[in-house]
């Protein structure tokens, strides 16, 4: 079982379970968690986190719900299949670009992470 470097700000809007799902969401699909990784067990992370129970298991239902991982009783929750993109992909690399320009220009991870959601909730170009 890999440790998990996912942390939770009390002082966010975002809720508790949603700051984790994105954080292990964010691990599955860049690839430091890949295929058949074992996750903690709900009682440990939310201990780890002290986060309630019921928190942590409602983040591995969501992270169910979206394919990206599995549970079955006695076998844990494992990171699902074909979710990591190929490391050499092009959205891998233009992720990488994005990243170090916005480090040039002094942003930090949040407001990296802001400026990707407010891309995404734009219309599409044609």
């Amino acid at each position: 079982m890999k440790a998990l470097s996912v942390c939770v700000d009390t002082a966010s809007p975002v809720p508790p379970y949603e700051q984790v799902r994105i954080q292990i969401a964010d691990l599955i699909i860049g690839g430091h968690l890949v295929e058949d990784d074992r996750l903690p067990t709900v009682r440990q992370l939310a201990a780890d986190l002290g986060l309630a129970t019921g928190t942590v298991a409602r983040t591995y239902r969501e992270l169910e719900s979206a394919g990206l991982v599995r549970s079955r009783r006695g076998a844990g929750t494992r990171v699902a299949p074909g979710h990591a993109p190929a490391p050499e992909s092009g959205l891998v690399q233009a992720a990488r670009t994005f990243v170090t320009t916005g480090r040039r220009l002094g942003a930090d991870d949040a407001q990296l992470l802001a400026a990707v959601r407010v891309a995404l909730s734009a219309p599409p170009e044609k």
